[in-house]
């Protein structure tokens, strides 16, 4: 099971009008420890920024499954509401979850989520679906 991190990257971006602006950009590392996901995402993030940057925060997740799709350019956060009846008092229990979809608009996404639960024998409803800021997701590499 994945352990998401979300890392915040700060560097100075340059503008389309040539001016240079410090900004602060999310990204998801999976890694074991904090340590590990400050030192990831740092590795990803030195081939794509020229000059000096920082990891300004590095806080765990609270993703509990990502649904990839190579053809989308942005992430969106679905909650889900497992639904549950107690077997004791019949009582129905909902279980928060909260999934993200790669996608590239809101439709493709509800529609990505909806093939990704395609075959779950659980009850759900969809609490919320929205944008987040995130710039990239990067999953644990595999060792050959």
């Amino acid at each position: 099971m994945a352990n998401w991190f979300e890392c915040k990257v700060r560097y100075d971006k340059m503008q389309e009008g040539g001016s240079v602006k410090k900004v602060t950009e999310p990204y998801l590392v999976d890694a074991l420890t904090f340590t590990e996901a400050e030192a990831r995402i740092t590795e990803e993030q030195r081939p794509f920024i020229s000059g000096e940057f920082d990891v300004a925060a590095v806080k765990r997740s609270r993703i509990a499954e990502i649904s990839f799709n190579e053809g989308g350019d942005r992430w969106y956060l679905v909650k889900v509401a497992f639904i549950m009846i107690d077997e004791k008092t019949g009582a129905e229990k909902r279980s928060i979850t909260q999934i993200l979809v790669q996608a590239i608009g809101f439709k493709e996404a509800y529609d990505n989520f909806l093939a990704y639960m395609k075959g779950s024998a659980a009850d759900y409803e969809i609490v919320s679906i929205a944008e987040t800021p995130l710039m990239d997701v990067y999953r644990m590499k595999v060792k050959e």
